[in-house]
């Protein structure tokens, strides 16, 4: 019999492992083919529960890919033992991307060292990282991605908080060496976000789409104020259409940080999850 049906509308949907975050790597690759969820972005964690050969092999023999690794990055540590423990650190987390047949690296950069104050050292020692990491991740055919966090994280997470700093930080190197990735709950606010999404466009540097939602109240505890798409303020078909015309065709992963999501069963996630997709994400894709 011949089948009609066109490619899946979800095949470019992925889900970051962050959002099932009760869930065991096991338990997510089970349920996005159950889901029929293509891509699973795993944070790191997940990985070294599971085991680095373990989990390549749950996704692979699930038949998923890897969209992409979180995290490595925090880069700002002031002493020498920091830095390279961090050098560290990343180092492996590269050869754990290569492990699992992903070549995009997330970079969460840092923020102050603690009792600092001076922002314009910090950052700077981001940048001197980052020199110390590419050759080695370009060894290693590891693009490495610059993810600007939302302002409210910089003291603490991530000194660079918008896509135009993470495109200079990037600016020295091969764009299949450093990419950026454009968040939408840490980039909508951005009153320059369209003109850099073009430029990241023109420079070939979009490594990935991030989408879910910018909650109202912020949270307690302002990590977990993401939530699903359509549950608050951010406009996806506007971020959306910038991010596709910039020519950007690779995956969509949905990343949330939200108890109330965490709470919940997780099948029923991931259903909501692929129906706000398609109804709010795909049609600008």
């Amino acid at each position: 019999m011949t089948s009609n049906s066109g490619p899946s509308p979800f095949s470019r949907l992925s889900l970051n492992s962050a959002t099932t975050k009760k869930w065991t790597l096991a338990e997510a690759v089970d349920g996005c083919a159950r889901a029929g969820i293509p891509a699973i972005g795993p944070w790191r964690d997940r990985v070294h529960e599971a085991g680095l050969d373990k989990a390549a092999k749950l996704i692979r023999d699930a038949g998923l890919r890897v969209s992409s690794l979180c995290r490595g990055g925090f880069l700002t540590a002031a002493d020498a033992e920091g830095q390279a423990a961090a050098l560290a650190d990343n180092r492996a987390a590269i050869l754990e991307a290569v492990a699992l047949d992903t070549r995009e690296l997330f970079l969460v950069v840092g923020g102050l060292a603690p009792g600092e104050k001076d922002v314009v050292a910090a950052r700077q020692r981001v940048a001197d990282r980052l020199a110390d990491l590419v050759p080695f991740a370009v060894e290693n055919g590891v693009r490495l991605v610059l993810e600007p966090l939302h302002p409210m994280y910089a003291a603490d997470r991530a000194l660079i908080s918008t896509l135009g700093q993470a495109l200079d930080l990037a600016a020295p190197y091969d764009a299949k060496a450093v990419g950026v990735a454009v968040d939408t709950f840490h980039v909508w606010w951005d009153p320059e976000l369209q003109a850099q999404i073009e430029r990241a466009g023109r420079e070939n540097r979009i490594a990935s789409y991030q989408v879910c939602d910018f909650n109202l109240p912020i949270a307690a505890d302002a990590l977990l104020s993401r939530g699903m798409m359509g549950d608050g303020v951010i406009d996806f078909a506007t971020i959306g259409t910038w991010v596709r015309d910039a020519g950007y065709t690779g995956d969509i992963e949905v990343e949330i940080f939200n108890q109330e999501i965490w709470d919940a069963d997780g099948d029923s996630v991931l259903a909501t999850m692929k129906e706000r997709y398609a109804g709010l994400v795909l049609p600008y894709a």
